[in-house]
């Protein structure tokens, strides 16, 4: 089984119907998919595989070797325990935003203007794609993204979270990223051509996102499952450490503003209620910086509770 592959390019041609129906199944379905074909070019994704390696092996690799969590891997390993690393990630990671300009790598040669270009050409995609969420919802267009500013002075908040995932040396006691799902919006990610390692949860199995060439990976967060009143759910996923290979990970987010109030578009509340779905009050409303500070306590803890968490304050 593998999750759907959509060739976004024919959106504006004669399959625009047969594409729209294809992403909403990667929404309803999976809640996650690949787009090829997606607009952004060859030449752009090829330097900014480039600029991540070398930013890696220049800028944050002998961190990496020094940090805490490979220390604690080796102990064990020296100690022939059986335990395994918990609330640990094989995972080295910094974040890219518009607010945080002065702290992105400086020393890595074109990683700035690389970035920057990269990032303009993954919010725009980002926001094409929130466009035919509201379509193939039924909301008005620009629903999503005007619920996602929060007001006329807000902005919606787009970042980027750069990962590395090294070679693990005894990948059966630790893992790359633990599982959760996402707390905010839309996810775009540039995952490795070869080293895979994500997994998504669908139907109580653990499924291979497999490498593509060049590919995005769509995913939905949170907000959007609050939005589309459970429509399109986020979806739990994880990332395993691998013996060979530093797999690659640019994941791109398009968040709600935090002053933003989330809550379901009232107009499906009410066709959940026409068809006698009880699912008016399965989602509360909330402020999506409150839904934050009870993710990072909870990220990946269920679900459901942090709704209800959010819902007490």
């Amino acid at each position: 089984m593998a999750i759907p592959v959509i060739d976004f390019s024919k959106l504006s041609g004669e399959e625009r119907a047969k594409i729209m129906a294809q992403i909403a199944n990667g929404c309803e379905e999976w809640g996650f998919f690949q787009l090829v074909n997606h607009g952004i070019s060859e030449e752009l994704l090829e330097k900014v595989k480039r600029v991540a390696s070398e930013c890696y092996k220049l800028e944050r690799e002998d961190g990496f070797r020094n940090s805490a969590k490979v220390k604690m891997l080796n102990e064990l390993v020296e100690k022939k325990s059986s335990d395994r690393l918990e609330n640990v990630d094989w995972e080295d990671v910094f974040l890219l935003s518009d607010d945080n300009e002065n702290e992105w790598p400086s020393k890595t040669a074109q990683f700035k203007e690389t970035m920057k270009e990269y990032r303009t050409e993954l919010k725009k995609l980002a926001e094409k794609l929130m466009e035919i969420m509201d379509e193939n919802l039924g909301l008005p267009k620009g629903y999503i993204k005007k619920a996602f500013r929060g007001g006329e002075d807000e902005n919606a908040f787009f970042g980027t979270k750069v990962s590395h995932y090294p070679p693990c040396p005894n990948p059966e006691k630790v893992i790359g990223l633990r599982a959760h799902t996402d707390a905010g919006g839309v996810i775009l990610l540039f995952q490795d051509d070869k080293v895979g390692g994500l997994q998504i949860l669908k139907d109580g199995e653990w499924i291979d996102v497999q490498p593509l060439p060049n590919s995005i990976v769509i995913n939905t967060g949170d907000q959007i499952e609050v939005l589309s009143n459970g429509r399109y759910k986020s979806v739990w996923h994880r990332v395993l450490a691998m013996p060979d290979g530093n797999r690659r990970s640019i994941a791109s987010f398009y968040n709600p503003s935090l002053k933003a109030t989330i809550y379901p578009a009232p107009e499906l509340v009410e066709k959940a209620v026409d068809k006698e779905v009880n699912q008016e009050s399965a989602y509360p409303k909330f402020v999506f910086g409150d839904y934050m500070s009870v993710y990072v306590q909870q990220k990946f803890l269920p679900k459901q509770p942090r709704f209800q968490a959010v819902k007490a304050l």
